[in-house]
């Protein structure tokens, strides 16, 4: 199996998953292998060189602090926001980090180097770490790819997912696929993908981790609807998610229908305004689209039979059924706005909400495949263009309109029978040629569209 749901649904840190979370991965990574190789008494001095959009909006992402905190050997799936704080106020006073914990370097983010206009060939977001001795020969160097939603490649790798064999086998790696299995086995899409998962892990250890990953999405929300002030950096963005809390409880104790858009776009914007301030948060698929399926897995928990009747079983089928969809995304096309603008981001996320919702509505597997395509037709094009490298504007209010987008996908579908003239695999394809066709400005370097008209440097 290729693509687990669980590498979709990841626990880690805002404010962005190919930016942020990737780049403590690598450095993760590459720590691991100084000591795997017995390297690491060895090293004297550690280089670090940033490439493409990695160098381009680094600073607004939180690249460089992620990078020396991986240097150390935290990771996103566990560093709490509190030791995060703590570490980097200790590495900008002493000007020093401790290298996997014990060897005690020199370095800060100042001495990382940028090449924002050279791009590495396989992904924008490339990063090359160095690792050199006391005499200043190489003890040992790698180049990894940061390539959306959290997922890092070293170079080798990279070459073999382009020239290669497809890692691994999902059963399925089309839509069509996935309807051929559906109708083959009689069952939904959330059945096939939980067949897949269960390859590797049983089906208790499956709905346990998908019902944490529920719970993590609502402490999310649910810290961002308690926070108040303004969001980090220079925009001066006020968090609005507690303040609209505060009327909607009011006007809204029983959760009326009425009001189900309002919920779910505070929901939305309270996950990423979480995930602007660098909190913990899932990516799904990645962090700049992380409050889509929180918010649409919260309308299908409070606003649908299903939901309301066993929240446990749906989350579990909604997050599965999103998985199959995302899978499709990564696999086919991509899910990094660096590559393909933020119609892989956002317009990813809505197509997986929007398909699981559909399920969860009651929709058969041609119905979920129609809502997914749906979504993603109407994203198409969607440029990545973060005012001051920061994830904020549009990001934040994107999100909330990518989930009632997915809403209204999910519902257009169950009104048809699964017919339709455009597939999902089409659309997919679509995406990722636009992607490929789209100017270098407007695909996560804050060079082009409203990065520009707004003229906010990044912080």
């Amino acid at each position: 199996m290729a693509i687990s749901v669980f590498d979709l649904f990841s626990v880690g840190i805002g404010p962005s998953s190919s930016h942020t979370v990737g780049p403590m991965r690598a450095a993760g990574r590459f720590v691991d292998e100084l000591v795997a190789r017995g390297l690491l008494d060895e090293v004297a001095d550690v280089r670090v060189d940033l490439f493409g959009s990695l160098a381009a909006t680094g600073a607004g992402h939180g690249t460089m602090p992620a990078i020396l905190l991986g240097l150390e050997g935290y990771r996103p799936e566990t560093i709490e926001t509190d030791d995060m704080e703590r570490r980097l106020a200790a590495i900008r006073v002493e000007g020093k980090i401790q290298l996997a914990g014990r060897i005690l370097l020199a370095l800060t983010e100042s001495d990382m180097v940028l090449h924002p206009l050279t791009q590495r060939g396989h992904h924008p977001n490339a990063m090359t770490v160095t690792a050199v001795a006391a005499g200043g020969e190489e003890v040992y160097h790698e180049t990894y790819f940061s390539i959306g939603g959290g997922f890092v490649v070293t170079e080798a790798e990279a070459t073999h997912r382009e020239t290669g064999e497809p890692v691994g086998d999902s059963g399925f790696r089309s839509a069509a696929d996935l309807l051929a299995v559906t109708e083959r086995d009689r069952i939904a899409v959330s059945q096939a993908m939980m067949r897949l998962e269960c390859a590797t892990r049983t089906e208790t250890e499956v709905r346990e981790r998908l019902l944490h990953i529920r719970d993590v999405m609502v402490a999310c929300q649910t810290k961002g609807m308690s926070r108040d002030g303004y969001l980090p950096g220079n925009l001066r963005v006020r968090r609005r998610a507690h303040d609209w809390f505060v009327r909607l409880a009011a006007e809204d104790p029983q959760r009326d229908p009425a009001f189900a858009e309002d919920w779910v776009n505070l929901v939305a914007l309270a996950v990423n305004e979480e995930n602007a301030s660098g909190g913990r948060i899932v990516t799904a698929p990645t962090n700049g689209a992380a409050g889509i399926i929180p918010a649409v897995l919260y309308y299908a928990l409070h606003y649908t039979r299903a939901g309301l009747t066993d929240p446990d079983a749906a989350t579990i089928r909604f997050l599965l059924t999103a998985g199959a969809i995302g899978s499709l995304y990564k696999e086919r096309a991509s899910i990094s706005g660096a590559e393909v603008g933020c119609q892989g981001e956002v317009g990813s996320a809505a197509s997986m909400a929007a398909g699981a919702l559909a399920e969860i509505l009651g929709g058969t597997p041609q119905q979920v495949e129609n809502a997914a395509e749906i979504a993603m037709e109407h994203s198409l094009g969607l440029t990545c263009d973060p005012i001051g490298g920061l994830v904020q504007i549009p990001c934040i209010e994107r999100n909330a309109i990518s989930a009632g987008k997915a809403i209204n996908a999910a519902r257009m579908a169950l009104r048809g029978d699964g017919t339709h003239r455009v597939s999902l695999d089409e659309v997919i394809d679509t995406m990722w040629a636009t992607g490929m066709d789209m100017s270098a400005k407007y695909k996560e370097t804050s060079t082009g569209g409203l990065a520009v008209a707004v003229n906010v440097v990044e912080c």
